[in-house]
Protein backbone atom coordinates (compact mmCIF):
# COMPACT_ATOMS: atom_id res chain seq x y z
CA UNK A 1 0.00 0.00 0.00
CA UNK A 2 1.59 3.34 -0.86
CA UNK A 3 1.91 6.03 1.65
CA UNK A 4 -0.45 8.56 1.12
CA UNK A 5 0.51 12.30 2.91
CA UNK A 6 3.14 13.63 4.73
CA UNK A 7 3.66 12.01 8.60
CA UNK A 8 5.98 10.97 11.05
CA UNK A 9 6.08 8.92 14.22
CA UNK A 10 8.42 7.18 16.69
CA UNK A 11 10.40 4.24 17.25
CA UNK A 12 9.86 2.69 21.09
CA UNK A 13 9.40 -0.80 22.20
CA UNK A 14 7.25 -1.47 24.78
CA UNK A 15 9.69 -3.28 26.59
CA UNK A 16 11.74 0.09 26.17
CA UNK A 17 9.08 2.16 28.60
CA UNK A 18 9.10 3.38 32.39
CA UNK A 19 7.54 1.07 34.54
CA UNK A 20 7.54 0.28 38.11
CA UNK A 21 7.96 -3.83 37.67
CA UNK A 22 11.57 -3.57 35.65
CA UNK A 23 10.06 -3.84 32.36
CA UNK A 24 7.94 -1.44 29.85
CA UNK A 25 4.58 -3.14 29.69
CA UNK A 26 1.11 -2.03 29.07
CA UNK A 27 0.07 -0.30 31.82
CA UNK A 28 0.19 3.43 32.12
CA UNK A 29 3.20 4.49 30.87
CA UNK A 30 2.04 2.96 27.21
CA UNK A 31 -0.81 5.70 27.49
CA UNK A 32 1.52 8.67 28.48
CA UNK A 33 2.91 7.27 25.13
CA UNK A 34 0.49 8.01 23.16
CA UNK A 35 -0.86 11.26 24.68
CA UNK A 36 2.87 12.40 24.42
CA UNK A 37 2.62 11.51 20.92
CA UNK A 38 -0.25 13.68 20.37
CA UNK A 39 1.52 16.19 21.99
CA UNK A 40 3.80 16.63 19.34
CA UNK A 41 1.36 15.62 16.91
CA UNK A 42 2.71 12.68 15.93
CA UNK A 43 0.71 10.05 14.37
CA UNK A 44 2.67 6.57 14.07
CA UNK A 45 4.12 4.55 16.79
CA UNK A 46 6.51 1.70 15.61
CA UNK A 47 6.61 -1.27 18.03
CA UNK A 48 9.19 -4.46 17.93
CA UNK A 49 7.39 -7.93 17.40
CA UNK A 50 5.03 -8.42 20.81
CA UNK A 51 5.91 -12.45 20.20
CA UNK A 52 7.37 -14.04 23.62
CA UNK A 53 10.71 -13.79 24.28
CA UNK A 54 13.24 -16.35 26.77
CA UNK A 55 16.93 -15.67 27.62
CA UNK A 56 17.89 -18.52 26.26
CA UNK A 57 16.90 -16.66 23.12
CA UNK A 58 18.44 -13.69 24.07
CA UNK A 59 15.51 -12.14 25.07
CA UNK A 60 15.28 -11.37 21.09
CA UNK A 61 11.79 -11.14 20.24
CA UNK A 62 12.44 -12.51 16.49
CA UNK A 63 13.49 -15.30 18.38
CA UNK A 64 10.61 -16.98 19.89
CA UNK A 65 8.38 -20.10 21.30
CA UNK A 66 5.70 -18.82 18.89
CA UNK A 67 4.33 -17.04 16.05
CA UNK A 68 1.05 -16.03 17.24
CA UNK A 69 1.54 -15.77 21.53
CA UNK A 70 2.77 -12.17 22.81
CA UNK A 71 4.73 -11.88 25.39
CA UNK A 72 3.61 -11.79 28.57
CA UNK A 73 6.58 -10.20 30.06
CA UNK A 74 4.75 -7.07 28.80
CA UNK A 75 1.34 -8.01 30.82
CA UNK A 76 0.63 -5.04 33.05
CA UNK A 77 0.39 -5.45 36.68
CA UNK A 78 -1.60 -2.23 37.57
CA UNK A 79 -4.04 -3.23 34.59
CA UNK A 80 -4.73 -6.25 36.50
CA UNK A 81 -4.88 -4.43 39.88
CA UNK A 82 -7.70 -2.10 37.94
CA UNK A 83 -9.57 -5.29 36.74
CA UNK A 84 -9.42 -6.69 39.93
CA UNK A 85 -7.67 -9.99 38.87
CA UNK A 86 -4.66 -8.80 41.43
CA UNK A 87 -4.90 -6.88 44.83
CA UNK A 88 -4.10 -2.96 45.07
CA UNK A 89 -2.32 -3.43 48.30
CA UNK A 90 -0.23 -6.51 46.62
CA UNK A 91 1.40 -4.90 44.09
CA UNK A 92 4.42 -3.59 45.77
CA UNK A 93 5.27 -7.45 46.21
CA UNK A 94 6.01 -7.26 42.05
CA UNK A 95 8.10 -3.86 41.82
CA UNK A 96 12.06 -4.16 40.88
CA UNK A 97 13.54 -0.80 41.37
CA UNK A 98 14.20 1.82 38.34
CA UNK A 99 16.86 1.18 36.35
CA UNK A 100 18.05 1.55 32.37
CA UNK A 101 18.82 -1.70 31.68
CA UNK A 102 16.04 -4.58 31.75
CA UNK A 103 17.24 -7.91 34.29
CA UNK A 104 15.20 -10.74 32.50
CA UNK A 105 15.77 -13.53 35.12
CA UNK A 106 13.92 -11.15 38.13
CA UNK A 107 11.38 -9.56 35.60
CA UNK A 108 10.35 -13.25 34.69
CA UNK A 109 10.23 -14.29 38.11
CA UNK A 110 7.92 -11.09 38.79
CA UNK A 111 5.92 -11.45 36.22
CA UNK A 112 5.07 -14.78 36.19
CA UNK A 113 4.12 -14.54 40.68
CA UNK A 114 1.65 -11.80 39.20
CA UNK A 115 -0.06 -13.64 36.51
CA UNK A 116 -0.60 -16.91 38.75
CA UNK A 117 -1.84 -14.30 41.26
CA UNK A 118 -4.36 -13.31 38.68
CA UNK A 119 -5.18 -16.94 37.53
CA UNK A 120 -5.96 -18.24 41.06
CA UNK A 121 -8.73 -15.04 41.64
CA UNK A 122 -10.09 -15.01 37.68
CA UNK A 123 -10.60 -19.18 39.01
CA UNK A 124 -12.52 -17.61 41.71
CA UNK A 125 -15.09 -15.33 39.62
CA UNK A 126 -16.73 -15.81 36.65
CA UNK A 127 -17.49 -12.08 34.89
CA UNK A 128 -14.45 -12.68 32.60
CA UNK A 129 -15.86 -16.46 31.49
CA UNK A 130 -17.47 -15.47 28.40
CA UNK A 131 -14.79 -13.35 27.03
CA UNK A 132 -12.42 -16.10 28.01
CA UNK A 133 -14.09 -18.43 26.37
CA UNK A 134 -14.73 -16.87 23.05
CA UNK A 135 -11.00 -15.79 23.06
CA UNK A 136 -10.00 -19.21 23.47
CA UNK A 137 -12.16 -20.33 20.50
CA UNK A 138 -11.52 -17.52 18.20
CA UNK A 139 -7.64 -18.51 18.96
CA UNK A 140 -7.81 -22.17 18.81
CA UNK A 141 -6.02 -22.75 15.61
CA UNK A 142 -2.91 -21.40 17.30
CA UNK A 143 -3.64 -21.72 20.77
CA UNK A 144 -4.48 -24.87 21.75
CA UNK A 145 -0.79 -26.07 20.45
CA UNK A 146 0.82 -22.88 22.52
CA UNK A 147 -0.71 -23.51 25.80
CA UNK A 148 0.37 -27.59 25.81
CA UNK A 149 3.71 -26.70 23.97
CA UNK A 150 5.17 -24.15 26.41
CA UNK A 151 3.58 -26.18 29.60
CA UNK A 152 5.13 -29.21 28.55
CA UNK A 153 8.25 -27.17 27.62
CA UNK A 154 8.10 -25.60 30.99
CA UNK A 155 7.67 -29.08 32.42
CA UNK A 156 10.03 -30.62 31.15
CA UNK A 157 12.81 -28.30 30.56
CA UNK A 158 13.96 -29.95 27.25
CA UNK A 159 13.19 -28.84 23.46
CA UNK A 160 10.99 -30.44 21.71
CA UNK A 161 13.15 -32.41 19.82
CA UNK A 162 14.03 -34.41 23.37
CA UNK A 163 10.28 -35.25 24.31
CA UNK A 164 9.17 -38.61 24.47
CA UNK A 165 8.26 -39.93 20.78
CA UNK A 166 4.68 -40.21 21.13
CA UNK A 167 4.66 -36.32 22.34
CA UNK A 168 7.57 -35.58 19.90
CA UNK A 169 5.57 -37.04 17.31
CA UNK A 170 2.01 -35.63 18.33
CA UNK A 171 0.80 -38.83 18.46
CA UNK A 172 -3.18 -38.18 19.17
CA UNK A 173 -3.30 -40.59 22.15
CA UNK A 174 -0.03 -39.54 23.77
CA UNK A 175 -0.95 -36.09 23.85
CA UNK A 176 -4.59 -36.87 24.96
CA UNK A 177 -3.04 -38.27 28.14
CA UNK A 178 -0.65 -35.38 28.78
CA UNK A 179 -2.74 -32.79 28.40
CA UNK A 180 -5.30 -34.27 30.91
CA UNK A 181 -2.07 -34.05 33.43
CA UNK A 182 -1.14 -30.84 32.56
CA UNK A 183 -5.01 -29.67 32.45
CA UNK A 184 -3.99 -27.00 34.72
CA UNK A 185 -0.58 -25.67 33.43
CA UNK A 186 -2.13 -25.38 30.15
CA UNK A 187 -5.04 -23.37 30.92
CA UNK A 188 -2.96 -21.07 32.81
CA UNK A 189 -0.95 -20.51 29.62
CA UNK A 190 -4.22 -19.72 28.03
CA UNK A 191 -5.21 -17.18 30.62
CA UNK A 192 -1.87 -15.45 30.22
CA UNK A 193 -2.56 -14.91 26.65
CA UNK A 194 -5.84 -14.15 27.61
CA UNK A 195 -4.85 -11.43 29.57
CA UNK A 196 -2.38 -10.00 27.21
CA UNK A 197 -3.93 -9.95 24.58
CA UNK A 198 -7.24 -8.04 26.29
CA UNK A 199 -4.38 -5.63 27.82
CA UNK A 200 -2.92 -4.95 23.88
CA UNK A 201 -6.02 -4.79 22.43
CA UNK A 202 -7.71 -2.02 25.11
CA UNK A 203 -4.09 -0.33 23.94
CA UNK A 204 -4.66 -0.23 20.20
CA UNK A 205 -8.64 1.10 20.59
CA UNK A 206 -6.65 3.71 23.05
CA UNK A 207 -4.07 4.82 20.28
CA UNK A 208 -7.06 4.55 17.29
CA UNK A 209 -9.15 6.82 19.32
CA UNK A 210 -6.33 9.52 19.53
CA UNK A 211 -5.70 9.06 16.03
CA UNK A 212 -1.88 7.44 16.35
CA UNK A 213 -1.22 4.48 13.74
CA UNK A 214 0.70 1.59 15.15
CA UNK A 215 3.19 -0.06 13.29
CA UNK A 216 4.11 -3.50 14.18
CA UNK A 217 6.94 -6.15 13.20
CA UNK A 218 6.83 -9.58 11.63
CA UNK A 219 10.01 -11.32 11.86
CA UNK A 220 10.92 -13.39 9.18
CA UNK A 221 11.76 -17.29 10.53
CA UNK A 222 10.68 -18.61 13.81
CA UNK A 223 12.73 -20.43 16.38
CA UNK A 224 13.52 -23.91 15.87
CA UNK A 225 12.06 -24.64 19.31
CA UNK A 226 9.18 -23.42 19.37
CA UNK A 227 5.73 -24.27 18.80
CA UNK A 228 4.96 -23.46 15.15
CA UNK A 229 7.88 -26.18 14.26
CA UNK A 230 6.52 -28.70 16.48
CA UNK A 231 3.47 -28.61 15.39
CA UNK A 232 4.19 -28.27 11.64
CA UNK A 233 7.68 -29.94 10.95
CA UNK A 234 5.87 -30.62 7.59
CA UNK A 235 6.63 -26.62 6.28
CA UNK A 236 10.31 -26.74 7.50
CA UNK A 237 13.97 -28.34 6.09
CA UNK A 238 13.97 -30.99 8.14
CA UNK A 239 15.50 -34.07 8.43
CA UNK A 240 14.46 -37.70 9.81
CA UNK A 241 14.79 -36.69 13.01
CA UNK A 242 13.53 -33.49 12.74
CA UNK A 243 16.63 -31.53 12.86
CA UNK A 244 17.44 -28.42 10.65
CA UNK A 245 19.18 -29.44 7.50
CA UNK A 246 20.10 -25.72 6.64
CA UNK A 247 19.57 -22.64 8.90
CA UNK A 248 18.70 -18.99 8.23
CA UNK A 249 20.63 -15.92 8.31
CA UNK A 250 22.53 -13.48 5.94
CA UNK A 251 25.88 -13.38 4.05
CA UNK A 252 28.77 -10.77 5.27
CA UNK A 253 27.28 -7.22 5.05
CA UNK A 254 27.46 -4.23 6.87
CA UNK A 255 26.82 -5.70 10.35
CA UNK A 256 29.68 -8.63 10.19
CA UNK A 257 32.34 -9.58 7.92
CA UNK A 258 31.59 -13.64 8.52
CA UNK A 259 27.78 -12.62 7.79
CA UNK A 260 24.96 -13.68 10.32
CA UNK A 261 23.60 -16.88 11.73
CA UNK A 262 20.54 -16.78 13.17
CA UNK A 263 20.34 -20.56 13.24
CA UNK A 264 16.33 -20.66 12.44
CA UNK A 265 15.42 -23.65 10.72
CA UNK A 266 14.52 -22.42 6.54
CA UNK A 267 11.34 -22.60 5.27
CA UNK A 268 10.24 -25.87 2.63
CA UNK A 269 8.31 -23.57 0.40
CA UNK A 270 7.50 -25.94 -1.55
CA UNK A 271 5.38 -27.66 0.69
CA UNK A 272 4.11 -24.32 2.14
CA UNK A 273 3.30 -23.98 -1.38
CA UNK A 274 1.60 -27.24 -1.69
CA UNK A 275 -1.09 -26.02 1.16
CA UNK A 276 -1.78 -22.67 -0.63
CA UNK A 277 1.03 -20.68 1.84
CA UNK A 278 -1.94 -21.40 4.44
CA UNK A 279 0.20 -21.07 7.56
CA UNK A 280 1.93 -17.84 6.60
CA UNK A 281 -1.76 -16.51 5.44
CA UNK A 282 -3.27 -17.12 8.82
CA UNK A 283 0.32 -15.55 10.71
CA UNK A 284 0.10 -12.44 8.61
CA UNK A 285 -3.48 -12.15 8.81
CA UNK A 286 -3.21 -12.52 12.79
CA UNK A 287 -0.61 -9.74 13.50
CA UNK A 288 -2.47 -7.39 10.81
CA UNK A 289 -5.31 -7.33 13.86
CA UNK A 290 -2.73 -6.38 16.17
CA UNK A 291 -0.92 -3.22 14.14
CA UNK A 292 -2.26 -1.19 12.04
CA UNK A 293 0.87 -1.18 9.31
CA UNK A 294 3.26 -4.24 9.27
CA UNK A 295 6.92 -4.35 8.68
CA UNK A 296 8.18 -7.57 7.43
CA UNK A 297 11.47 -8.44 8.49
CA UNK A 298 14.49 -9.37 5.82
CA UNK A 299 11.10 -8.90 3.16
CA UNK A 300 13.96 -10.33 0.43
CA UNK A 301 13.85 -13.59 2.29
CA UNK A 302 10.35 -13.94 0.23
CA UNK A 303 12.16 -14.05 -2.99
CA UNK A 304 15.27 -15.92 -2.10
CA UNK A 305 16.83 -17.02 1.20
CA UNK A 306 20.42 -17.93 2.55
CA UNK A 307 20.94 -21.02 3.61
CA UNK A 308 23.59 -22.16 5.43
CA UNK A 309 24.26 -26.16 6.66
CA UNK A 310 23.70 -26.72 10.48
CA UNK A 311 26.75 -27.77 10.81
CA UNK A 312 28.48 -24.25 9.65
CA UNK A 313 29.43 -21.75 12.46
CA UNK A 314 29.67 -19.11 10.04
CA UNK A 315 27.08 -17.90 7.80
CA UNK A 316 29.75 -17.71 5.15
CA UNK A 317 29.19 -20.72 3.57
CA UNK A 318 25.46 -20.55 2.66
CA UNK A 319 23.67 -20.45 -0.43
CA UNK A 320 20.69 -18.59 -2.09
CA UNK A 321 17.42 -20.59 -2.90
CA UNK A 322 14.86 -18.97 -4.63
CA UNK A 323 11.06 -19.24 -2.81
CA UNK A 324 8.12 -19.34 -4.89
CA UNK A 325 7.48 -15.56 -4.78
CA UNK A 326 5.16 -14.96 -7.54
CA UNK A 327 2.74 -18.00 -6.11
CA UNK A 328 3.20 -16.10 -2.64
CA UNK A 329 2.83 -13.07 -3.89
CA UNK A 330 -0.81 -13.10 -5.45
CA UNK A 331 -1.24 -14.91 -2.67
CA UNK A 332 -1.18 -11.98 -0.46
CA UNK A 333 -2.62 -9.62 -2.38
CA UNK A 334 -5.66 -12.09 -2.76
CA UNK A 335 -5.85 -12.06 0.91
CA UNK A 336 -4.58 -7.98 1.86
CA UNK A 337 -5.81 -6.21 -0.78
CA UNK A 338 -5.13 -3.30 0.93
CA UNK A 339 -1.03 -4.14 1.41
CA UNK A 340 -0.71 -3.11 4.75
CA UNK A 341 3.03 -3.38 4.73
CA UNK A 342 6.50 -1.91 5.12
CA UNK A 343 9.55 -3.61 3.30
CA UNK A 344 12.52 -3.90 5.04
CA UNK A 345 14.58 -3.52 2.56
CA UNK A 346 18.33 -2.76 4.21
CA UNK A 347 21.31 -4.73 3.14
CA UNK A 348 22.61 -5.73 -0.08
CA UNK A 349 19.13 -6.11 -2.46
CA UNK A 350 18.92 -7.55 -5.75
CA UNK A 351 17.05 -5.78 -8.56
CA UNK A 352 14.25 -8.49 -8.34
CA UNK A 353 13.71 -7.65 -4.91
CA UNK A 354 13.48 -3.96 -5.82
CA UNK A 355 11.60 -4.75 -8.61
CA UNK A 356 9.05 -6.76 -6.53
CA UNK A 357 8.59 -4.02 -3.81
CA UNK A 358 8.03 -1.62 -6.84
CA UNK A 359 5.05 -3.95 -8.17
CA UNK A 360 3.53 -4.57 -4.86
CA UNK A 361 3.61 -0.52 -4.24
CA UNK A 362 5.56 -1.48 -1.01
CA UNK A 363 7.53 1.27 0.76
CA UNK A 364 10.82 0.45 1.68
CA UNK A 365 13.04 2.01 4.64
CA UNK A 366 15.96 4.33 4.20
CA UNK A 367 18.32 4.89 7.01
CA UNK A 368 20.80 8.67 7.38
CA UNK A 369 23.27 6.29 9.97
CA UNK A 370 23.99 4.76 6.19
CA UNK A 371 23.77 7.91 4.17
CA UNK A 372 27.23 8.96 3.99
CA UNK A 373 29.24 6.38 2.89
CA UNK A 374 29.65 6.16 -0.83
CA UNK A 375 29.08 9.02 -3.23
CA UNK A 376 26.13 10.80 -4.34
CA UNK A 377 24.05 7.51 -5.70
CA UNK A 378 23.73 5.98 -2.25
CA UNK A 379 20.04 5.40 -1.63
CA UNK A 380 19.76 6.31 1.93
CA UNK A 381 20.72 10.12 1.05
CA UNK A 382 17.69 12.30 1.67
CA UNK A 383 17.54 13.31 -1.67
CA UNK A 384 17.40 10.02 -3.04
CA UNK A 385 14.37 9.12 -0.88
CA UNK A 386 11.23 7.78 -2.94
CA UNK A 387 8.21 9.57 -1.47
CA UNK A 388 6.88 5.76 -1.10
CA UNK A 389 9.41 5.45 1.61
CA UNK A 390 9.81 5.46 5.50
CA UNK A 391 12.97 7.81 6.12
CA UNK A 392 14.73 7.09 9.52
CA UNK A 393 17.60 8.15 11.58
CA UNK A 394 18.39 4.46 12.64
CA UNK A 395 16.68 1.67 13.06
CA UNK A 396 16.40 -0.90 16.27
CA UNK A 397 19.28 -2.98 15.02
CA UNK A 398 21.67 0.25 14.35
CA UNK A 399 23.59 2.00 17.03
CA UNK A 400 21.90 5.19 17.77
CA UNK A 401 23.25 8.71 16.02
CA UNK A 402 25.22 9.54 19.13
CA UNK A 403 26.70 6.14 19.48
CA UNK A 404 27.32 6.02 15.63
CA UNK A 405 29.26 9.51 15.06
CA UNK A 406 31.27 8.48 18.06
CA UNK A 407 32.10 5.20 17.46
CA UNK A 408 31.63 4.08 13.86
CA UNK A 409 31.28 6.72 11.34
CA UNK A 410 34.24 7.38 9.02
CA UNK A 411 36.18 10.45 8.90
CA UNK A 412 34.83 11.14 5.30
CA UNK A 413 31.05 10.43 6.56
CA UNK A 414 31.28 13.23 8.91
CA UNK A 415 32.95 15.18 6.52
CA UNK A 416 29.88 14.77 4.18
CA UNK A 417 27.88 15.11 6.89
CA UNK A 418 28.87 18.63 7.85
CA UNK A 419 28.97 19.65 4.63
CA UNK A 420 25.30 18.79 4.43
CA UNK A 421 24.61 20.40 7.60
CA UNK A 422 26.59 24.17 6.29
CA UNK A 423 28.79 23.45 10.00
CA UNK A 424 31.23 21.19 11.89
CA UNK A 425 29.13 18.38 13.26
CA UNK A 426 29.69 17.66 16.93
CA UNK A 427 28.91 14.35 18.90
CA UNK A 428 26.30 17.30 20.85
CA UNK A 429 24.30 18.16 18.29
CA UNK A 430 24.83 15.16 15.57
CA UNK A 431 21.28 13.88 16.78
CA UNK A 432 19.07 16.32 16.23
CA UNK A 433 20.90 17.84 13.03
CA UNK A 434 19.92 13.78 11.86
CA UNK A 435 16.24 14.07 12.95
CA UNK A 436 15.85 17.39 10.78
CA UNK A 437 17.04 16.06 7.79
CA UNK A 438 15.08 13.04 7.99
CA UNK A 439 11.95 14.94 8.87
CA UNK A 440 12.96 16.85 6.09
CA UNK A 441 13.39 14.23 3.33
CA UNK A 442 10.66 13.23 0.54
CA UNK A 443 9.57 10.20 2.11
CA UNK A 444 6.12 10.33 2.91
CA UNK A 445 6.97 8.66 6.55
CA UNK A 446 9.59 9.53 8.56
CA UNK A 447 10.05 7.28 11.77
CA UNK A 448 12.52 8.62 14.93
CA UNK A 449 13.85 6.23 17.43
CA UNK A 450 13.55 7.68 20.83
CA UNK A 451 16.85 7.52 21.82
CA UNK A 452 17.95 9.94 19.07
CA UNK A 453 15.09 12.59 20.18
CA UNK A 454 16.88 12.86 23.51
CA UNK A 455 20.36 12.40 21.87
CA UNK A 456 21.29 9.04 23.59
CA UNK A 457 25.00 7.02 23.10
CA UNK A 458 25.55 3.85 22.21
CA UNK A 459 25.12 2.70 25.66
CA UNK A 460 21.50 3.33 25.13
CA UNK A 461 21.54 0.60 21.82
CA UNK A 462 18.73 -1.74 21.48
CA UNK A 463 20.25 -4.59 19.69
CA UNK A 464 23.67 -4.92 18.29
CA UNK A 465 23.06 -7.64 15.35
CA UNK A 466 26.81 -8.86 15.63
CA UNK A 467 26.08 -9.87 19.53
CA UNK A 468 23.90 -12.75 20.45
CA UNK A 469 24.18 -11.14 24.38
CA UNK A 470 23.02 -8.25 26.09
CA UNK A 471 20.61 -7.02 23.52
CA UNK A 472 17.05 -5.67 24.30
CA UNK A 473 18.02 -4.50 27.43
CA UNK A 474 17.57 -0.99 27.23
CA UNK A 475 14.81 1.10 28.41
CA UNK A 476 13.67 4.78 29.38
CA UNK A 477 13.61 6.13 32.99
CA UNK A 478 10.92 8.03 34.30
CA UNK A 479 13.26 11.29 33.82
CA UNK A 480 14.26 10.25 30.78
CA UNK A 481 10.52 10.56 29.45
CA UNK A 482 10.00 13.34 30.67
CA UNK A 483 12.87 15.13 28.99
CA UNK A 484 11.25 14.05 25.09
CA UNK A 485 11.11 17.21 23.57
CA UNK A 486 7.72 17.31 22.01
CA UNK A 487 7.63 21.14 21.52
CA UNK A 488 11.09 20.56 19.19
CA UNK A 489 9.19 17.63 17.52
CA UNK A 490 6.12 19.10 16.93
CA UNK A 491 8.00 22.30 15.80
CA UNK A 492 9.84 20.06 13.33
CA UNK A 493 6.60 18.75 12.20
CA UNK A 494 4.97 21.13 11.15
CA UNK A 495 7.79 22.93 9.34
CA UNK A 496 8.15 19.77 7.22
CA UNK A 497 4.35 18.80 6.68
CA UNK A 498 4.02 16.12 8.53
CA UNK A 499 0.70 17.12 10.36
Amino acid sequence: MPLEGRSSGILLPIHSLPSRFGIGDLGPWAYKVVGKLKEARQRHWQVLPLSPTTEGGGNSPYTSYSAFAGNTLLISPEVLASEGLIEKSRLDEFSIAQSSYIDYASVTSSKKRAIELAFANFKKRHDLDRDYSEFCRANSGWLDDYAFFKAYRDVSGKPWNEWPPGIRGRERDALRDEASRLAMQIEKEKFAQFIFFRQWGAMKHHCASQGVRIIGDLPFYVSYDSSDVWSHPQLFKLDERKLPRYVSGVPPDYFSATGQLWGHPVYDWDAMREEGFKWWLQRISHLAGFFDLLRIDHFRGLLACWEVPSAERTAVNGMWVRTPSEDLFSALKMAFPSMPFIAEDLGVITEDVKEAIRDLGLPGMRVLVFAFDGDSRNPHLPENHPLNSVAYTGTHDTNTVRGWFRMEATAAAKRRLSERAGKEVTEGDVSWIMVRLAEGSPANLCIIPVQDLLSLGEESRTNDPAKPQGNYRWRLTEKEFLQIPSGMLMGLTEENDRC
